[in-house]
């Protein structure tokens, strides 16, 4: 045949095996990790966009229409959701102020606050183009079973097809534990400051319980919004996953960024690390500075989603209509008589 049977095989270890390094970057708990070097968040990100390489190599190397859209499809989303997902992860850096893993986290709990209310629209942000990288419903279009029978998968059956099934669920757990270790923060305990003052029932909530029971929870708690999102919403056509990547994440990530890399300049005070007070000078308002970047937030995310066309989209193509079966015109030109089912009227 005209496959590439080379490409053909190595794809599959190319998603497997990207996907399992990832897992090594991955911190959960301040001393259970693989590997730390300095720049790990740029590490995991470069290695989390190999994958969808090997699906595009995958479907090309297959010689088959379906896989060969299907991987066309994953190279055009890949392309429209990095970009914001790369500078959604950028602004969580220059609010922590490092690329390292523990750092990100050492930073959240020593401030005081999670990244997820100083970024309540980078969370979004990230929760959706992560959602697109791992081409979950409703981002799924590279594997519409409807259009293009497997997608990309097609041409796989056997181990192969079974190792690719669990790659993509262990993508999907680390895109979950991503989330939590820049917005959730990490291995800390919720709500340390409040359970303190409980006593017996402080320690035990802040102290007794392991690091990595919290990671895995806060996991858990984003791998359902990833389930409720399959459950819930259909699938959308290329052009409109395309559109709202381009038109509106990207768009609404730089805003991101740059309320990020303000609130940086302007709110934070380094003196207050460790005492909880390093976005608010020790002033007591610290509730504030979520509360007014979770309504600047919304307001753009709000006045960026109007459609100024208040016409219904049109589809992409053009339909025709046909004539029902058992009628046609017989003839040509204006004197050809038109056939019914029962016989020339």
């Amino acid at each position: 045949t005209k496959a590439d049977r080379l490409i053909y095989e190595i794809s599959p270890f190319l998603i497997i095996s990207s996907t399992v390094l990832i897992i090594g970057f991955m911190p959960f708990s301040s001393g259970i990790y693989a590997i730390n070097p300095e720049l790990s968040v740029l590490f995991a990100l470069a290695i989390f966009g190999i994958a969808p390489l090997g699906v595009f190599f995958a479907g090309w190397s297959s010689n088959n229409k379906y896989t060969l859209i299907g991987g066309i499809r994953s190279a055009a989303q890949l392309t429209a959701y990095e970009i914001p997902l790369l500078i959604t992860v950028l602004g969580v850096c220059v609010l922590s102020g490092s690329f390292n893993f523990i750092d990100i986290v050492n930073f959240q709990h020593s401030a005081g606050a999670w990244n997820f209310f100083l970024m309540p629209l980078g969370f979004g942000l990230f929760i959706i183009t992560m959602i697109a990288e791992v081409e979950r419903i409703p981002f799924d279009m590279p594997e519409a079973e409807a259009e293009l029978v497997e997608g990309w998968w097609t041409e796989y059956g056997g181990m192969r097809w079974g190792l690719l099934f669990a790659a993509e669920y262990m993508r999907v757990w680390a895109a979950c534990i991503l989330c939590t270790v820049f917005f959730l923060g990490g291995w800390s305990a919720p709500f340390a400051g409040l359970m303190g003052n409980l006593g017996v029932v402080g320690v035990v909530w802040n102290d007794l319980i392991p690091g990595v029971v919290w990671t895995i929870l806060k996991s858990l708690f984003i791998f359902l919004i990833f389930v409720w999102a399959r459950a819930s919403l259909p699938r959308v056509r290329t052009d409109q996953i395309l559109e709202f990547g381009w038109r509106y994440l990207l768009p609404l990530s730089v805003v991101q960024l740059a309320i990020t890399v303000a609130l940086r300049l302007w709110f934070y005070d380094p003196a207050g690390l460790g005492s909880g007070s390093a976005w608010d000078g020790g002033s007591g308002f610290f509730w504030l500075v979520p509360l007014v970047v979770f309504a600047i937030s919304m307001a753009i995310f709000v006045v960026y989603s109007i459609d100024e066309d208040k016409d219904p989209p049109s589809r992409p193509y053009h339909v025709h209509t046909v004539e029902p079966a058992g009628t046609h015109v017989a003839g040509s030109g204006h004197g050809g008589q038109r056939v019914g089912k029962t016989g020339m009227r």
